[in-house]
């Protein structure tokens, strides 16, 4: 628009609210006090207004972009996520892998999966399993330590031992655990810890199931079977009002078939598929 067209919208304006909105003075204008008030409600309403369109451009779009935590997204999702690729062949994909919360509008993220207890304020969740961890370590740091009963695990090197999921599992194995607040070695995700636990500088509490195919090849080992189920769990989650996409819909569909083939191989006790109470 020219100069002269938007001081004709200006003029328009000011006739409709009955008040100044800006002040005009030596060759410039600042807002008035009225305009000063009402710029705030108006840029936000316009936002809305142009957050509404880019979903419903994204709605339409042939991108699904997914947002999930390291611990999930680097292992178990991975090596399945080409499946989905191969079953919808329209879609293309996008994988962020973060322990960032999601931030579905400024990260242009459709859909995620996080651990926590919830609810969200604006967030659909559905359950997907129990967080659940036990100690994992290489073969030989279980043989060089002679690691025979959970009590072995309290004279050996602890990835994070001042974790408190180590006493939540000491506890289900029936042994006392040491005070929290030892030093050691905590890192970011259960990604960098299976690095270190495979390379033999400790035990780590990991979620067994992420880590089937590195167990079944022996390069990861599981000393006993208890499980420690800390109160959070996996969810997938998208913002309210978007569970109709299609897109959204059909990732969603496809991860709760995995998921469901899962239960039915046994991968992990019953417990850790029932939704917690709130």
């Amino acid at each position: 628009m020219t100069q002269a067209a938007v001081s004709y919208q200006v003029r328009q304006l000011e006739d409709r609210v009955g008040q100044l909105l800006f002040v005009r003075e030596r060759g410039r204008v600042r807002l008035s006090e009225a305009g000063r008030r009402l710029a705030p409600a108006v840029s936000a309403a316009l936002s809305d207004i142009a957050a509404a369109f880019a979903d419903l451009r994204a709605d339409d779009s042939d991108v699904l972009a997914i947002s999930t935590i390291p611990s999930f997204g680097a292992t178990w999702l991975s090596m399945r996520i080409g499946r989905f690729q191969v079953a919808m062949p329209d879609l293309a994909l996008r994988l962020a892998t973060t322990g960032r919360l999601t931030d579905f509008a400024r990260d242009g993220i459709d859909v995620a999966i996080r651990s926590g207890m919830g609810p969200w304020p604006g967030i659909t969740r559905e359950f997907l399993m129990r967080y659940h961890v036990t100690p994992v370590c290489s073969p030989e740091f279980l043989e060089k330590h002679a690691i025979r009963a959970p009590e072995d695990l309290l004279r050996v090197q602890r990835l994070a031992p001042e974790d408190p999921w180590w006493a939540g599992w000491f506890a289900a194995a029936g042994v006392a655990a040491p005070p929290v607040g030892q030093s050691g070695i905590a890192l970011d995700s259960q990604v960098e810890e299976a690095r270190l636990a495979g390379a033999g500088f400790g035990a780590a509490l990991m979620t067994p199931i992420f880590w089937r195919d590195e167990i079944a090849a022996g390069q990861l080992v599981q000393p006993f079977p208890e499980l420690f189920l800390p109160p959070v769990s996996l969810w997938l989650i998208r913002p309210e009002g978007r569970s109709a996409v299609r897109k959204i819909e059909r990732f969603r569909e496809w991860l709760l078939t995995e998921l469901a083939a899962e239960r039915a191989r046994g991968m992990a006790p019953p417990e850790v598929w029932i939704e917690p109470p709130q």
